[in-house]
């Protein structure tokens, strides 16, 4: 058992100890076991180099292969000549803060088969302060990783080192920390319920594919079905993602050469000779590539900055209160 382990196995110690009138106030208490859980699962990520590495390399892994592969696809899809990898890196950024915020929560079905959770349930720290230390700690490793991986913003394959790119990165940053209380919670949450280790991935994975892949982190959302539409709309992360790439490609035209392309073919057809040598060798109708001209440009931001930050924050809030109910409900 580590230092960690025994400071909070001695709180209920510690609490019998002392005389009535100087015990400690329960909001002492409170804030005392929150500090000890959120620096508990701060050593334990920090500690654990394949897993720092791990949740580095696999977003690298995604920019290196579809960044490249899916640039073709993307200039169907109206991108232009920007390259995929600057669209893609803001869903990159809300997948690691994903992935990481939601399985930090699986320690708490380890410290329940180990007892260290029994033994903290039953000093005088309340639940809630325990399920608090855990939402703030695996949040703070998501910022970690997600600090990490901004660096890359700076390289010059995505958006280059330029005091631009600075501010937007700091403009995210509190996107980050929203969204990785929110999922954190969420993962707090489905763990407060579940013994087996085995089983809490397999729930996760199938609540958070389907969450990740309708945010529009790989491709844009246009064109949908109908009931695909919908689903993307009541995705909550959609709006985490569009939000982090409202800002981080602010000021970048997505349809970059495509459009203007299109409309310097048209104009030439203007000439009636032209237009009708051209149209007797098959080409399309003037009017019609104005019309793909104009439909051409992909939106940077699908919602106003404000409601994406609203509907984070309620859905942030709906999440935590549940992640507090479940906890102080488990066995």
């Amino acid at each position: 058992m580590g230092a960690l382990e025994e400071k909070a196995v001695e709180l209920k110690g510690e609490a019998a100890a002392l005389p009535a009138g100087r015990k400690s106030s329960g909001m002492r208490w409170a804030m005392r076991g929150i500090y000890i859980i959120w620096v508990r699962e701060f050593k334990r990520f920090w500690r654990d180099r394949a897993r720092r590495i791990g949740g580095f390399a696999q977003p690298i892994m995604y920019l290196a292969l579809l960044g490249v592969g899916m640039q073709s696809a993307f200039k169907v899809f109206g991108g232009g000549d920007v390259p995929y990898i600057k669209f893609m890196f803001p869903g990159i950024l809300g997948l690691t803060v994903l992935f990481t915020s939601v399985f930090s929560a699986i320690s708490i079905i380890w410290d329940r088969e180990f007892g260290f959770l029994k033994e903290v349930l039953v000093s005088p720290v309340p639940r809630s302060s325990v399920a608090l230390g855990k939402i703030i700690g695996g949040s703070t490793t998501a910022l970690i990783q997600g600090a990490i991986f901004l660096i890359l913003a700076f390289t010059p394959w995505v958006y280059g080192f330029s005091l631009d790119t600075l501010w937007k990165v700091l403009a995210v940053i509190p996107l980050i920390v929203l969204m990785s209380l929110s999922l954190t919670s969420l993962g707090v949450a489905v763990a407060a319920r579940m013994t087996s280790m085995e089983g809490f991935p397999i729930i996760m994975n199938f609540l958070l594919m389907p969450m990740f892949f309708l945010s529009g982190a790989f491709f844009p959302l246009q064109g949908l079905p109908r009931w695909m539409d919908v689903l993307t709309k009541i995705d909550p992360l959609t709006y985490g993602v569009d939000a982090l790439r409202g800002i981080m490609l602010k000021g970048l035209n997505l349809a970059a050469g495509a459009p203007g392309n299109l409309a310097q073919f048209a104009a030439w057809f203007k000439d009636p000779e032209i237009l009708r040598i051209g149209l007797g060798k098959g080409y399309p109708d003037p009017s019609s590539l104005s019309a793909l001209a104009r439909q051409a440009s992909l939106p940077v931001q699908a919602h106003p900055l404000w409601m994406d930050v609203l509907v984070m924050v309620g859905f942030g809030v709906f999440l935590f209160t549940l992640a507090l109910w479940q906890f102080n409900r488990a066995e």
